[in-house]
């Protein structure tokens, strides 16, 4: 009854505009729309209409143009020099050149509220030889930069809005991509209009974009069916069957760089004795997470790469479910039961998930509290440290360090529960001086080695991304960073 109610809801908010507008259903409302300081999937998707990049990842995960159209490394690895788009102009009028992205890029380096320092602490330089060439210089080289630059910390915006308003930029964010915010209203929906000084306007076909925030993925289904939405993003996995057989649907798929993780606080929360989550990882099975509440659709997974990834290591598998070998170190720590809250956001899966988990670690001594918060809400928590663990999502990058180093690394931006290991520390950044791949290769395996037997995050499963579209919808192309590209994108058939 919940879930109708909630439908008929969106459905009268949702009432159907022009042929020219696109409107898409989205997992949570965004926190901030503000580069710097984002720090969730959803905001990407969102940026991706509203900020382009100095560099694209296609299909192939192969670096590609967006604002910069060619980029060259120095041989000794230690600058890249980045060939700006001609003609671009951000959505007040400013035109983007080689000083505009000097600007931008010194925010993310230091600004108090931009969580895009840690990506960017190689750079010691940033230099305009001339209006459309950018230098940037590095203090030792640095493989990831390129993947950093395809995404938020690549992302430009308007250094005259960004004067005029400060921080305040979250509330209106002035960049270059194909859509302008129009209005916002929080947790119900995010509108914006056609850019027409977009440098590829001829690719953009939508007038108008609506983005509406539905966390229950049964519920954007069904706004969906009834025409009231032309796209959406992470269908469920228990959707997926039933949306297949809906003629007046299309269900794209990809495989992901995303994965699910259980972060685990090791610096102040329960979890910090390592025998405690040892004992935690022999009490789940994530073949069962994945037959259970995502319809086997996923891959179960103990690492951030996927398996059959160069960088995925199947010599280092997950250890066998064993309950009695859980109780038994439970009680060499001390406990005969332990209890400790795990955090999940309010998305039906996600509950579903540590629900099972709540189950399966019962059998090995755990006795779990679920905390269900929205998705920023569990994101603010976690920054501030105030967690046991928490069930997150990745959305991946082309670049393992983007994957690995972000959660494990000692500075790592995302290192919410203080890991620090010195063995990890030294291999991780070995991998980022180098882009020989085998080289590379051997350093994040001793990396593994030691971060899979400390256990500061136990990986569960990479995804697959499902989008449901409605039959109209023509031009969509999936990614494997399940971002929605905007260009060739049409709405019909309505």
């Amino acid at each position: 009854m919940r879930r109708i109610a909630a439908f008929v809801a969106v459905a009268l908010l949702a009432a159907p505009a022009g042929a020219q507008t696109l409107r898409i259903g989205i997992g949570s409302d965004p926190n901030v729309l503000d580069p710097a300081a984002s720090g969730s999937f959803v905001e990407r998707v969102v940026f991706s209409a509203l900020c382009d990049k100095l560099v694209d990842v296609g299909p192939d995960l192969a670096f590609r143009p967006e604002l910069a159209t060619r980029w060259a490394w120095a041989p000794d690895g230690l600058s890249l020099t980045l060939s700006l788009r001609a003609g671009v102009r951000f959505h007040d009028g400013t035109p983007l050149d080689a000083e505009a992205v000097r600007a931008n890029l010194e925010r993310y380096r230091s600004a108090p509220e931009s969580r895009r320092r840690g990506e960017l602490r190689p750079i010691r330089a940033i230099e305009t030889p001339d209006p459309a060439t950018v230098v940037i210089r590095l203090s030792a080289p640095y493989a990831p930069l390129l993947s950093v630059l395809a995404d938020r910390a690549g992302m430009m915006m308007s250094p005259t809005a960004l004067a005029r308003l400060g921080e305040r930029i979250r509330e209106e964010p002035v960049c270059s991509g194909p859509f302008r915010l129009t209005r916002r209203v929080a947790q119900d929906r995010i509108e914006m209009e056609r850019f027409p000084g977009y440098w590829n306007a001829a690719e953009i076909h939508a007038e108008r974009l609506v983005f509406q925030p539905i966390p229950d993925g049964t519920v954007r289904l069904l706004n969906l069916r009834a025409g009231q939405l032309d796209i959406i993003e992470r269908l469920s996995p228990s959707d997926v069957a039933e949306a297949r057989r809906d003629a007046r649907l299309q269900v794209v798929d990809s495989t992901a760089l995303a994965y699910q993780t259980m972060a685990i606080n090791t610096a102040t929360g329960a979890l910090r004795d390592p025998r405690v989550r040892q004992a935690l990882e022999l009490s789940i099975d994530r073949a069962v997470i994945n037959q259970v509440a995502l319809e086997g659709l996923f891959v179960p997974n103990n690492q951030p790469e996927a398996p059959g990834t160069p960088y995925h290591f199947a010599d280092l598998p997950a250890p066998p479910r064993d309950p009695a070998r859980a109780r038994a170190l439970l009680r060499e720590a001390g406990h005969d039961r332990f209890a400790f809250t795990l955090k999940v956001t309010n998305s039906p899966v996600e509950g579903q998930v540590a629900q099972i988990i709540q189950a399966m670690a019962a059998e090995g001594g755990f006795d779990i509290r679920l905390e269900t918060l929205e998705s920023s809400t569990l994101v603010a928590a976690t920054r501030r440290g105030d967690y046991d663990a928490a069930i997150v999502i990745w959305s991946g990058r082309p670049d393992p360090d983007g994957n690995i180093a972000i959660w494990l690394a000692s500075d790592g931006f995302l290192n919410w529960g203080k890991y620090a290991n010195p063995e990890v520390d030294a291999a991780l950044a070995a991998a980022r001086a180098s882009t020989d791949p085998a080289a590379r290769r051997a350093q994040y395996r001793l990396a593994a080695q030691r971060w899979l037997a400390d256990r500061p995050h136990l990986i569960l499963y990479n995804h697959r991304w499902f989008w449901g579209l409605r039959a109209g919808v023509e031009g969509f192309q999936p990614n494997a960073d399940g971002i929605i590209r905007f260009a060739g994108l049409k709405v019909g058939g309505r």
